[in-house]
């Protein structure tokens, strides 16, 4: 988007066309990357979204840039960040996005903020630095939006639980949630030297932020003084857990 509407600011050239032919190369990266499900559902959304761009005009809501880089770049990041959770994109540095950050340790967020920065590196010369700065607010606001639609509504949540209805606890995890578990066997620490220490069976589960509040509320009927440590996970591979899909 942000190289359509550079070209687009010096030739003239209509945004709408503009969308759809600089990304087409990017969604055959796409097809050939990612798959064939995903490139169809991003083709279907940037046509759309170049439908909107030609037909629907937009009023003018405010003049101040602050306000507009700000509100802007979350709104923008919003539609980002749905569109991925939905299996799509919307903008053809999406899917180098999507790619690299299965190779890398930086989020689809951060990595898209890094292709803006240097696509409004050549704004600053093209346009004005100005303009270019506040080009990068809006992106930096963008990308924490994506950041958190995409990885901070189902952020994933190592839970222990230390107590001594392990074994009812744990069926409430397998049965009610329907979240896998693993067991470890552990003692008591809060003891005297030589004193024997009570051995304890600790479960261990991982879920969703959403789901916690109803764990704890199950935990509690069961034991209200278990002991829970909560941890928070950057992703999971394998287990009983719900997974996020691209496909």
């Amino acid at each position: 988007m942000g190289i359509s509407l550079l070209i687009s600011e010096i030739t003239s050239l209509p945004l709408s066309i503009l969308v759809v032919a600089i990304n087409l190369p990017f969604l055959i990266l796409g097809y050939s990357q990612i798959g064939k499900q995903f490139a169809i559902k991003s083709i279907i959304a940037i046509i759309g979204l170049a439908f909107v761009i030609y037909l629907i005009p937009y009023p003018l809501i405010t003049s101040d840039k602050l306000l507009i880089a700000v509100f802007g770049g979350f709104f923008l990041g919003a539609g980002i960040g749905m569109a991925i959770r939905g299996g799509s994109v919307i903008d053809g540095t999406e899917v180098l996005a999507i790619h690299l950050s299965k190779k890398t340790g930086l989020t689809i967020g951060d990595i898209i903020l890094i292709f803006n920065i240097i696509i409004f590196s050549f704004g600053a010369y093209i346009l004005s630095i100005e303009v270019a700065l506040y080009a990068i607010l809006t992106y930096l606001s963008a990308s924490r939006t994506i950041t958190f639609i995409i990885e901070g509504v189902e952020e994933y949540t190592g839970i222990t639980i230390i107590s001594d209805y392990s074994e009812e606890i744990r069926l409430i995890v397998t049965e009610k949630l329907g979240r896998g578990v693993t067991i470890y066997t552990g003692k008591g620490g809060f003891g005297k030297r030589g004193e024997v220490l009570k051995s304890i069976d600790i479960v261990y589960t991982v879920i969703t932020r959403l789901e916690i509040a109803r764990l704890r509320t199950e935990v509690d009927k069961i034991d209200s003084n278990a002991f829970l440590i909560m941890n928070s996970i950057k992703d999971t591979k394998g287990g009983m857990i719900k997974k996020r899909s691209l496909e």
